[in-house]
């Protein structure tokens, strides 16, 4: 009999050791800067206008609307009741919203963050192709950031875990990108825990304009849970590639998640004292010089915490997800829009913007 309870007690052993090796073995490991996949190419080729509009949106894999908990706020063990993927019945009711609110918030440019392209978590839909359809968006980009084979958490739970992933970054536009780069942010978590975290990169696009400049833009998804330092090293490496390409004579716009508020933004503006153990960091306001310009709109916030379903004036919600402008534009109108994150655990921020 010990012999058996000893065989039954290598299983779990066994089982992770396969996970570790399977994963280290098919660890997704890019280039520090590598062509974006174009999914489709049939832009306008210069911008003639001078006034732009842009929407960012983390989507949140269509796995995250109002009626969703996750997980993994309380630990990569156990669900605990929780969340891990949501039922097809809601990932395709928060697609259809997603696509519904895209349709009726017309723009030049979409910058979409965690737009899954084959995933366990999201029945194996084509995000883009869905969303392209309804963009009017003939050119489309897509930057790889979430690669696993088998994302093996809830770890305790190995019959309900989250699955293969292939999610990431998706840029929609009516212009034609004439050069776009994944490029890979620097730092990473300690193995084992980074072959089943997201490879966290910048999507950069260059769209020629009629002037000769070139508008670089930036759709952005920086680290999530962690102590600072990933975010602090990423900060670190876009701001040199901000101010670089300004120093060219080029306008910049970099827009997406950011995982932190902007410069002086309390994080608990909307909800004063009600963030109990959860907190979050600015970006620091010095990190680019004064004539830059972060740009949101302060009465509407674009993040929840999705410890629980979301309940109107009683879960958390704060601003994390905005744009940054270079000198050389003039910003004419920002607006975030509130639809109670039906559709995700982030909402949109529109922006309007006139070239120098």
């Amino acid at each position: 009999m010990k012999y058996l309870w000893w065989t039954l007690g290598l299983i779990p052993v066994l089982y992770l050791l396969i996970v570790l090796i399977h994963g280290t073995l098919n660890d997704y490991q890019p280039e520090e800067i590598e062509p974006l996949q174009i999914i489709k190419s049939e832009g306008v080729p210069v911008i003639q206008d001078s006034i732009l509009s842009f929407m960012i949106w983390n989507i949140g894999y269509t796995g995250l609307g109002a009626e969703s908990d996750f997980f993994y706020e309380k630990g990569a063990l156990l669900s605990k009741g929780s969340m891990v993927r949501p039922s097809q019945e809601i990932s395709t009711k928060n697609l259809e919203g997603i696509k519904t609110q895209i349709k009726q918030a017309p723009v030049d440019f979409y910058l979409l963050q965690e737009v899954d392209y084959e995933a366990k978590r999201s029945y194996g839909v084509n995000q883009l192709e869905e969303i392209a359809g309804v963009a009017a968006a003939p050119y489309v980009s897509y930057g790889l950031n979430y690669k696993v084979d088998r994302v093996p958490v809830p770890v305790l739970e190995p019959w309900r875990v989250y699955g293969k992933v292939n999610s990431g970054l998706g840029t929609f536009s009516k212009y034609q990108a004439k050069e776009a780069d994944r490029l890979q942010l620097p730092g990473d978590y300690a193995w084992p825990t980074r072959i089943f975290m997201l490879d966290r990169c910048a999507a950069l696009h260059r769209f020629p304009t009629k002037n000769g400049k070139e508008l670089v833009l930036i759709n952005i998804h920086n680290s999530a849970y962690d102590d600072g330092s990933l975010k602090a090293q990423q900060m670190s490496y876009l701001k040199t590639l901000f101010l670089k390409e300004y120093e060219k004579g080029n306008y910049v716009i970099a827009g997406g998640d950011w995982n932190q508020c902007p410069p002086f933004f309390p994080f608990d503006t909307f909800m004063p004292g009600q963030g109990g153990d959860y907190s979050q960091k600015n970006i620091d306001p010095e990190m680019m010089p004064s004539d830059w310009q972060w740009i949101y709109d302060p009465t509407v916030p674009t993040n929840r915490k999705v410890a629980e379903p979301f309940f109107k004036g009683g879960t958390f919600v704060t601003l994390i997800d905005f744009f940054l402008v270079s000198p050389n534009l003039q910003v004419r109108k920002a607006r975030g829009i509130n639809i109670d994150f039906e559709y995700s655990d982030h909402q949109p921020l529109w922006m309007e913007v006139e070239l120098r």
